[in-house]
Order: structure tokens, then C-alpha cells, then sequence
């Protein structure tokens, strides 16, 4: 049989036979069910993927697979009809005005001159980076089913899963896309909210590869600047208003370079701003699993708490500073 079809078929058997388990249930180890469906190890990891993708079971490393617990509480249902007039390529030449000067942010994307070094790259030194340890899990990796196959273009099921469980709220798998990167995720959503030649609001200072972004996507970023609680939301407000913009992308939690948190006062009064303006905000969440254990009490991404879907959330490596 055709894998593909194979897949579909075991994840639609087990589909059906969800029931017959208890919320927290374990299913039959995957040895057991290629001996009664007859079909690869691959197949049944895919299938059970599938089905985890689809938040209906949940797999567990070592442990097997168990059916998920239903999620508590429905989600709010917002109104997205905004959505429709800030993507909207027909109307974009209206609503984006053509006069913004983005000079004085792009500027610092000039190669430094001979001597200077420069402290905006993000890597750790090499005597601090895991390599032993970073070696070994390549090597499990590599050794799990399916592991040399064509991998979703939206991120395996798993891994979708287990960062849908660390950002919370009704996230639910099936809403987070795996990108190579931070900046390739960046990149990707800027070309999906904005057309050519829009401009993004950025914040001010900001470091080097959201400029970069910006230009490579055909976009104009208009600085808004930042002070010790994160960014300004008058002067966000004016941005809106003058410059027509339909995203903001924003650094809520230890913002680069300042390393400033958006107060608690402003979070919603952010998206309050954002959402007047009927914009988008994309929420670069890039140092929240590489703080420091002093580092307190962390406020939670946007994205769980907005439902008409303003915020958004991209996990990254450490970016460069400014």
C-alpha cells in the first residue's frame, strides 16, 4: 500500500477508536499496532503524529501515546473581519501611504569600518556552546523512525505540539507553523501581512536583522521608539495614524538592545492601539526560554489572550543588537 494512503487510513481506525480510551488513556504501544494493522513502524509513527497534530492524542517520549484530555473552556470567538481589509492587496495602494522615509533606521545596516568589532551576532562563544550534548541528541534524532524522510512543510507534529503546550491559552497545534529560525519566521510573516513597498513599524532602537527583514521583504520600516517599559504607546498610536501601517513587530520581553519589558499598563493598551488601527502584531518572543533563573516572574506571550488574532508569537535563537 501507498504510504500516504497507509497513514491516512491507520490515523482514520484510530480516529474511531479514541472513544473506547478515557481522557489520559494509554493506546496500544506502536509494536502492537503494527502487528494488528500489519503496517511499518513509520506508519504508525506518522499516523500517531497526525492524530497529535489534530490535539487528539498526545505522545510522549519512551512512555507511548495516550489520549489527550479535552481542553477546558471554549475559546472566545472574536471578530476578524479587520483581517480581511489589512491584508487586502485590491485596497493596499489606499491604505498605505508611499511617503515614508525609512533612512534613518536602515542606516545602521552599513558594514562597520575596518577595526570595529562588532557585539550584535548572538552566539555564544564556542567554549560555551553544548556540542557534546548537542552531538548526542542529533545523533538520537537521527536515529527515530521516519527521521530521513520529507519532513512537513508546516514543522513536524510533535514539535508543533509541544510548543503549542508551551505557549498555553487554547494554542492548539494545528495554529503553530516550525521555521528554520527566527529570522526566517519573521521573514515569513512580514511577507504574508504586508505588500511590497508597506511600511512595518518597528521598534527604536532595534537590532540589525529586523532592518534586514524589512528591506529584503520590499518593506519600509518607520522607527517607534522604546524606553525603560517597553514601547511607547503614544507615540505607537501617532505612527499608526501617519503612516497608514498594518503590522507592528514588537519585543514585549527583553526588548534588543535595551533589554526593556513592556509594563504591565501597556500590554493591552497595545493591542487596543493595534487593533483601532486594524494591524497586525507580530510578537518576536526570541529570549523567553534563555533568561536567567533571577530573572522573575515572566509576562505570557500574546497570542494566548488575543481572540481576534492581533498578537502573534515567533520563538527564536538570541538575535543581534543595535
Amino acid at each position: 500500500m501507498y504510504e500516504r494512503s497507509s497513514v491516512g487510513e491507520l490515523a482514520e481506525q484510530l480516529r474511531r477508536e479514541l472513544d473506547r480510551y478515557s481522557p489520559g488513556g494509554k493506546l496500544p504501544s506502536s509494536r502492537a499496532l503494527v502487528e494488528r494493522f500489519r503496517v511499518s513502524p513509520v506508519t504508525v509513527s506518522r499516523a500517531l503524529a497526525q492524530l497529535a497534530a489534530e490535539g487528539l492524542v498526545v505522545t510522549r517520549p519512551g512512555a507511548g501515546a495516550f489520549r489527550a484530555r479535552p481542553r477546558t473552556g471554549a475559546a472566545p470567538v472574536g471578530d476578524t473581519s479587520w483581517q480581511e481589509v489589512a491584508l487586502s492587496a485590491d485596497g493596499a495602494a489606499d491604505l498605505v501611504p508611499r511617503t515614508v522615509d525609512a533612512a534613518g533606521v536602515t542606516v545602521s545596516l552599513a558594514a562597520p569600518p575596518p577595526g570595529v568589532i562588532e557585539f550584535n551576532g548572538g552566539y555564544l562563544h564556542p567554549a560555551l556552546q553544548p556540542e557534546r550534548a548537542m552531538a548526542a541528541a542529533l545523533s538520537r534524532a537521527g536515529r527515530r523512525p521516519g527521521a530521513w524522510g520529507r519532513p512537513p512543510m508546516e514543522g513536524l507534529p510533535e514539535l508543533r505540539e509541544w510548543f503549542a503546550r508551551g505557549i498555553g491559552g487554547s494554542v492548539t497545534a494545528a495554529e503553530v507553523l516550525v521555521a528554520a529560525g527566527g529570522q526566517a519566521a519573521l521573514t515569513t510573516a512580514l511577507r504574508a501581512l504586508a505588500p511590497p513597498g508597506a511600511p512595518v513599524l518597528v521598534e527604536s532602537p532595534t537590532y540589525p536583522g529586523m532592518l534586514a527583514i524589512a528591506r529584503a521583504a520590499g518593506l519600509r520600516p518607520v522607527p517607534v521608539p522604546v524606553d525603560a517599559d517597553g514601547v511607547r504607546p503614544d507615540l505607537l498610536a501617532d505612527a499608526f495614524r501617519a503612516t497608514g501601517a498594518r503590522v507592528l513587530v514588537c519585543q514585549p520581553l527583553f526588548q534588543n538592545p535595551t533589554g526593556a519589558v513592556l509594563a504591565p499598563a501597556r500590554r493591552g493598551e497595545v493591542l487596543g492601539i493595534a487593533r483601532k488601527a486594524g494591524a497586525f502584531v507580530v510578537e518576536d518572543d526570541f529570549v523567553r526560554r534563555l533568561v536567567h533563573e533571577d530573572a522573575g516572574e515572566r509576562p505570557r506571550p500574546r497570542a494566548p489572550v488575543d481572540p481576534v488574532g492581533v498578537g502573534g508569537d515567533v520563538g527564536a535563537r538570541p538575535h543581534g543588537t543595535a
